[in-house]
């Protein structure tokens, strides 16, 4: 969260060098996606931002994809240790290569502990279209688990899993499934993410590079 105030952006960088299924009209295989992402602290536990979706795919030119809304509350809680909780909405309005859902709408429910070295969050997430005939809403169910190895420095694991549509959910193992390696480091003015992933089925994206790199001011 940024300051009440204050202005801030994240720039996520996605590669997905093999494999894996198309997203939208758009294969998976070699796909670059950049999205800005501006936010602005309104409140000590509200922030409001913007995504602009961009991507280019082995076989086009770069092309916008929409953008997204958003508006994230995270409960007050101590930053150092303990319990915190909170939810991000998302509605955002994006092109059929990147999505078969244009007009859609995410809540992102945020929960996690910290216990001296380590984090564990967990986001339940829903998905449902605000188009005509745009389906039935869909979970996916999202974790981390980390450790601090330095005063500015975290490893840990991420793991990305789409459940499937409510009402009439496949088997377990059906959907997108992957998992990160990553790394969290405190550049001071600057904050880096950076995971390399793979997918665990024929459904998800192949080995795919992440990186996202924050700046607040």
């Amino acid at each position: 969260m940024t300051a009440p105030g204050h202005f801030g952006l994240d720039v996520h960088n996605n590669f997905v060098f093999s494999g894996g299924n198309a997203v939208g009209d758009q294969t998976a295989g070699h796909r670059y996606r950049l999205t800005p992402e501006f936010y602005y602290g309104l409140a000590p536990t509200i922030e409001l931002g913007i995504y602009l979706l961009t991507s280019k795919p082995a076989d086009g030119d770069a092309r916008a994809n929409g953008a997204k809304v958003r508006i994230k509350y995270i409960a007050q809680h101590d930053a150092t240790s303990g319990f915190f909780w909170g939810a991000n909405l998302e509605i955002g309005d994006t092109d059929r290569r990147v999505s078969v859902t244009p007009w859609n709408v995410e809540l992102k429910t945020i929960l996690g502990v910290r216990r001296g070295a380590w984090i564990f969050a967990l986001n339940p997430n829903l998905d449902w279209s605000l188009s005509a005939h745009g389906g039935p809403a869909t979970l996916n169910v999202d974790f981390k688990v980390a450790r601090s190895v330095g005063p500015r420095t975290q490893l840990g694991v991420e793991s990305y899993n789409d459940v499937g549509p409510l009402g009439d959910l496949p088997p377990p193992g059906a959907g997108s499934k992957i998992l990160y390696a990553a790394l969290d480091q405190d550049l001071g003015k600057i904050d880096l993410n950076v995971g390399l992933g793979r997918g665990l089925n024929r459904e998800s994206e192949g080995w795919t590079l992440k990186f996202i790199v924050g700046s607040r001011f």
